[in-house]
C-alpha cells in the first residue's frame, strides 16, 4: 500500500517521445530491479540495455507511450495498448527515489482514463503476486483479479509434431479465421498483433483435421497465443524456436498446459495475477496471454 508521503513540486504526465527511452529504460532497469530484489525474485530487467530495448519495442509498435515528470525530470513511465477493444497496460515503472509517494497512482490513472476516453470495453493488465503494493492500488483503482499466471522459461524439450496437429507459418490469408477464434477463446480479436507478427515471420498457426485451430504471436513478454484446445497450445509451443524477454506467460488454472510444461523442463520464475478492468468473460479454449493482457 501506498504511504501518506505526498508528491512535492509540479506533476506532468504527457505523452512519450523516442528521446525519453533512455531514461524510462534505466527507470524500469532500477524499478524492477529493487522490488524483485526485495523479495528474492529474479529480475526480469537484467540491465538498463535490457529495459530500454523492451520499451523501445513496445513504442515503435504503437503502443501508447506515457512518460511522468516531476519538476521537469522524468521519473516514470507507463504504457497501454489500445490495439484492441480490450486495452492492456504496463509495464509501469517509478524511480526508485519517489516510490510509495503517489507516482504510481498517478501514471495508473492516466492509463485507465485512455480507454475510458476511447470507449473501448475494458482494461487489463499483469501483476507481479508478490508485489502487495501494486496489488492493493490496482485493486483500490477498480482492477478485478481474474487469473493466476506464470512466468515460465525456457522452451519444451519436447521438440516434435504432436499427432493430429500440423504447425506452419501464419500468412496474412489466415487473418480473418485466426481472428474469429480470438474472439471466440478470448471474447476481442488482436489483429494489430497478429498481422505485425506475420509481417516479422514470427506467426505460427496450427491446423487440425485441415482446419484452423490455434495461433502465436510468437513466444515471450509481448507474444500471444489461443487455441481451441490445449493441445494446439502445446503443439505450437513444440514449435517455438526462441523465447523473447524472461519467458512464456502459462495460465496455471490450466492444469493439463502447466503440469505439461513442467513435464517438459519450463520451469517458473515469477508468479503473476491477471486483473481486468470492465468488460470481461472467461476465455473459452486454451491461451496464453502477453505480459499485458
Amino acid at each position: 500500500m501506498e504511504t501518506n508521503r505526498k508528491l512535492t513540486g509540479k506533476i506532468v504526465v504527457r505523452p512519450g517521445v523516442s528521446n525519453d527511452l533512455d531514461a524510462c529504460g534505466s527507470i524500469f532497469y532500477e524499478a524492477f530491479s529493487s522490488v524483485n530484489e526485495q523479495h528474492n525474485f529474479p529480475s526480469e530487467v537484467p540491465s538498463p540495455e535490457d529495459g530500454k530495448h523492451l520499451l523501445e519495442a513496445l513504442f515503435a509498435s504503437g503502443v501508447h507511450f506515457l512518460v511522468a515528470e516531476m519538476d521537469g525530470r522524468v521519473v516514470g513511465s507507463n504504457f497501454i495498448d489500445e490495439r484492441s477493444q480490450i486495452a492492456g497496460v504496463g509495464p509501469i515503472s517509478v524511480s526508485p527515489d519517489v516510490q510509495s509517494r503517489g507516482m504510481g497512482r498517478v501514471l495508473m490513472q492516466a492509463a485507465i482514463d485512455r480507454p475510458r476516453d476511447h470507449r473501448l470495453e475494458g482494461i487489463r493488465l499483469m501483476q507481479a503476486s508478490f508485489n502487495t503494493r501494486s496489488l492493493s492500488l490496482y485493486a483500490k483503482l477498480g482492477f478485478v483479479v481474474r487469473e493466476p499466471v506464470a512466468v515460465m522459461a525456457g522452451l519444451p524439450t519436447t521438440h516434435r509434431a504432436v499427432a493430429g496437429c500440423t504447425v506452419r507459418l501464419a500468412e496474412t490469408a489466415d487473418l480473418l479465421s485466426a481472428n474469429a477464434l480470438c474472439r471466440k477463446v478470448y471474447g476481442s480479436d488482436r489483429s494489430l498483433d497478429l498481422q505485425a507478427a506475420i509481417e516479422r515471420g514470427d506467426g505460427l498457426m496450427v491446423e487440425r483435421e485441415g482446419r484452423l485451430t490455434g495461433y502465436a504471436s510468437g513466444f515471450g513478454y509481448l507474444s500471444h497465443a489461443v487455441g481451441e484446445s490445449t493441445l494446439d497450445i502445446e503443439a505450437l509451443l513444440c514449435a517455438a524456436e526462441r523465447v523473447d524477454g524472461t519467458g512464456i506467460v502459462i495460465p496455471t488454472r490450466n492444469g493439463e498446459l502447466f503440469r505439461w510444461c513442467l513435464e517438459n523442463e519450463m520451469r517458473v520464475v515469477i508468479p503473476y495475477t491477471s486483473m481486468t478492468m470492465g468488460s470481461y468473460a472467461p476465455p473459452q479454449g486454451a491461451y496464453i496471454p502477453s505480459i499485458m493482457f
